[in-house]
Formats: structure tokens, sequence, C-alpha cells
């Protein structure tokens, strides 16, 4: 039954298709696919394949994910640079593969801000600093932390989801702030590092907000801070670093995009059946499962978003000294 929300959100998107000059009925192509960059049952794969889902019928009348895994998400990027400009592919991706990555690499498959266009901002999400059972009950804050680091240097380590990934350098920016070496561990994912942090092998992770959410409610992990401007809305008691007194304020976000040749009025269809799709309440939720803050955008308005990631991340990696060497 059409409720009074929903066609608020159909009139929002068939506005939209005219604004981009197109009719909003006979556009309607037979196949599109999302490019996602990493394997199925992830988080990345889990949020593809609920936007395909509100993407079909209106905006193809089938819509699939297809999985392109590999060189942390450069593949899939890639993928979408080579194909068509028409709107039968986008690609959903963490903002890392393009505002981080051209300074953790010494070269890329692709130009960050030639080879796609902007279509919608996806969704916003945090990384924590979280313990476990190798740290004692009484560290309770980042301040706490660092002091029992400097006491058992031996223990003062942290692990991530992979070298050069955006919760590695938070890390890396806490260890240069306060000038106490936190040893590295790099993974390959997320839940191997969790896994061994509720075993106790490493002492700390510094890994997005929602791998925490499961085990911290059960008492298993203690999150010390979070790398947002303010504090989550999913971890509402834990302080922010900038809180703690630490100067890091870091967001993540997904964005889909399509290819860099696409024309303008291609681009507008594909954002006019996105918005109405990122607004579902379900899709929400799927979202906030995962820590994530689901929000849309205009084209502009992501671009704009990319070149300031961009910018701050060059200078980021150049403040806390790292090279693709390092």
């Amino acid at each position: 039954m059409s409720t009074r929300r929903d066609f608020i959100l159909q009139s929002a998107a068939f506005t939209g298709l005219a604004a981009a000059g197109i009719p909003a009925g006979a556009q309607t192509m037979d196949l599109a696919k999302i490019l996602c960059g990493f394997p199925p049952g992830g988080t990345s794969d889990a949020m593809s394949r609920r936007i395909a889902d509100k993407l079909r019928g209106n905006y193809a009348t089938n819509v699939v994910v297809e999985n392109k895994p590999g060189a942390g998400g450069q593949i899939a990027v890639t993928t979408l640079k080579e194909s068509p400009a028409d709107g039968t592919v986008l690609l959903l991706t963490p903002s890392s593969m393009l505002s981080l990555y051209p300074f953790v690499y010494k070269s890329l498959p692709y130009k960050p801000q030639e080879d796609v266009q902007p279509v919608s901002l996806a969704c916003y999400f945090d990384h924590a600093l979280g313990v476990g059972p190798g740290v004692p009950e009484s560290v309770k804050t980042v301040k706490d932390f660092i002091a029992w680091a400097k006491a058992n240097p031996e223990k003062a380590n942290y692990g991530s989801p992979g070298a050069g990934s955006m919760p590695h350098l938070v890390g890396a920016m806490l260890s240069r702030e306060v000038g106490v070496e936190l040893k590295h561990v790099p993974y390959r994912g997320s839940a191997p590092g969790i896994q061994d942090l509720l075993g106790g092998q490493i002492s700390a992770m510094s890994s997005p907000v929602g791998d925490y959410l499961p085990h911290v409610k059960g008492g298993k992990l203690r999150v010390l801070a979070v790398s947002g401007p303010q504090r989550s809305s999913f971890l509402p008691d834990v302080p922010t670093y900038g809180q703690q007194g630490y100067g890091i304020s870091v967001r993540e976000w997904y964005g889909v995009f399509l290819p860099g040749k696409a024309a303008p009025a291609v681009v507008q269809r594909a954002a006019a059946a996105l918005q109405p799709a990122l607004a579902q309440q379900d899709v929400v939720s799927s979202g906030a499962a995962l820590g994530m803050e689901v929000q849309s955008s205009t084209p502009q308005k992501l671009g704009d978003l990319l070149r300031a990631d961009v910018n701050d991340w060059g200078k980021y990696t150049k403040q806390i000294g790292f090279t693709p060497e390092s």
C-alpha cells in the first residue's frame, strides 16, 4: 500500500529526472550493476546489495551487485574507469580508495579525481580505538592507554584492517602526537584483528565503529575514543579524540560514482534515483546496524567532499611522515 511518504520520495525522484532533461517513465534500463571492491558478506557488499534492491525497478529493471575484490578496492575503481559511461555501471566505494590511496601507494591504475564522476554520498562512519583483555580494566581513556603503553613498551601495539588504511593512519597520528611508539600490526580486514583483540593477542585495535558494536554490549571490548568531530550516535558515551585533547578529527564515508566520462544528464538521473533510495527507513536501519550514518548528497557536494579529503590526507600523511615505502 502506498503511503504519503512513498509518494513524496517518488515525486522527488521524478522531479530530479525532469530537471536533468530525462523523461522519468521512459528511461528505465534493462540491467545496471553496482561494483563492490570487496568480497560477498562484508560491510561494503551488504550496503551495495541494499542499494541495488532499492534501485531495482525504477532506475533499471534489474540491478545486480558485481564483486571485484582485490588490491584494497582498487580493482573495482579500475573496472569502473573502463566501463561504459551510460549509467549502467556504478561503484559504491569507501573514500580511502580515492582520497587516501594517492598518498599511500607509489602509483594507482586510476586518477581519483578524473576517472570517476561523483553521484551521491551513501553514508558516513567513524573509526575507533578499542582495547581488549590484553589491557588492564583500569584503562578507560586514551590518556590511560598511552600511560600504560609507556610503562609496557613490549605490549604497546595496535591492529588495523590493513597497512595504509585510514584506521592505520589514525593510529599513526596518535602515536606521533603523544610521542610514544605504538607498533602497528596490519591485518587483512577488520575481522581477524578483532578476533585477536578479543583473544588478547594484540592490545588495541583501530577500526570502524561498527566492528565493536556486538562486543561492547557484552563487555568484551572497551572503546576509548572515536575519530569523528563529534560523538558517534552508536557509542554516545565514548568521547572523541578531540574531546580528550588530541588533534584527530577524521570521518570516512562511502560514495556512489559513475565513470569519469559520464554526461551530466546521466549523473543527474542516477542521483535522482539514489537520493530517495537512501532515505528509505530500512536502508537507514541497515546502515545503523553496521555503525553507519546513511546520508545522500548532490553530485556537487560529494565532489567537494572528495576534494577536501584529498587535501586533508595530503597534509596528514606529510605530518606523520608516512610514505609509500614506510
